[in-house]
C-alpha cells in the first residue's frame, strides 16, 4: 500500500509548522478537530507573538483560551498546552533541542513523559516523537484503524498498540539497514498517505471507486463500497 501511494503521490512534506515547537502545538490543537481549525488558532498565536515557549509561559491560561477557540476544546487544550510548557521548562530547560536529545537516546521514556502529560494520549504523544523529535514512531489515527479493519488485516475492535505493530511490521525489513532517521522519513510519509486517502476515500462511508487502494481489496476478495 505504501509503496503504491508513494508511486502515485510522492512525499506529503508533513508536518506544516515552522519549528519542532510549533508541531507540538499543533498536535495539542488538532486533536478533534479540522487542521483548517488549527491554522486559524496558529494563526491567533502567531500573530500575538505567542507561538514560542517563552511566549506560551508569559501568557495567561485566560487569555490562551481565546485565541486557540478556533480549534474547539479551548479550555481543556488551553491547560495541556500550559502543562507542556511546563514540562519542558522544568525538565529540559524550555529547550525542543533538549527534548530531541532525551528521544533520541530513549524514545520510550520520553513517550511515557507525554503520556503522563494531561491531554495527551498515544496518537499525540506518537505524533510529537515522529514529527517534532524526528524519532520513529508509527502514529495511528482513525484513517488508518479504517484502511487497516477494512481491508481485513484486523479486526474492527482492534486496539492503537495492534495497529502500530502491524503497521511497524511492514517496515521491519527495511529497518535494519537504514538510519534512525530515514525510518522516520518512512514512518511520516506512511502517516501522511495514510490520511490523505482517508479523506478522499476511506472515511465514514468508504468510496472504493478510483482509489489507489482498491488492488488490495480485490486481490483478497473483499467488498468495495462503490459510492
Amino acid at each position: 500500500m505504501y509503496d503504491r501511494l508513494v508511486a502515485l503521490w510522492g512525499p506529503q512534506q508533513w508536518w506544516p509548522a515552522q519549528s519542532a515547537f510549533e508541531v507540538v502545538i499543533g498536535a495539542y490543537l488538532t486533536q478533534n478537530t479540522a487542521w483548517t481549525s488549527v491554522e486559524r488558532s496558529i494563526a491567533n498565536l502567531r500573530a500575538g507573538g505567542i507561538l514560542s515557549f517563552e511566549g506560551l509561559c508569559a501568557i495567561p491560561e485566560d487569555e490562551l483560551r481565546q485565541l486557540i477557540r478556533p480549534s474547539g476544546f479551548m479550555l481543556r487544550k488551553a491547560h495541556a498546552l500550559k502543562a507542556f510548557v511546563a514540562f519542558l521548562d522544568a525538565q529540559h530547560g524550555g529547550r525542543m533541542e533538549s527534548l530531541a536529545r532525551a528521544a533520541s537516546a530513549d524514545a520510550l521514556a520520553v513517550r511515557a513523559q507525554l503520556l503522563a502529560l494531561p491531554g495527551v494520549g498515544p496518537e499525540t504523544a506518537d505524533a510529537i516523537l515522529l514529527y517534532a523529535l524526528h524519532v520513529p514512531a508509527m502514529v495511528v489515527d482513525e484513517y488508518l484503524r479504517r484502511i487497516v479493519t477494512r481491508h481485513g488485516l484486523l479486526q474492527e475492535k482492534a486496539r492503537y498498540l495492534e495497529i502500530q505493530a502491524l503497521a511497524e511490521k511492514a517496515f521491519l525489513p527495511d529497518a535494519s539497514s537504514q538510519s534512525t532517521r530515514e525510518l522516520a522519513r518512512h514512518y511520516n510519509e506512511f502517516h501522511a498517505l495514510m490520511v490523505q486517502i482517508g479523506k478522499l476515500h476511506c472515511g465514514r462511508v468508504a468510496r472504493c471507486e478510483r482509489c489507489p487502494l482498491t488492488f488490495d481489496l480485490q486481490r483478497h476478495g473483499l467488498p468495495q463500497n462503490p459510492k
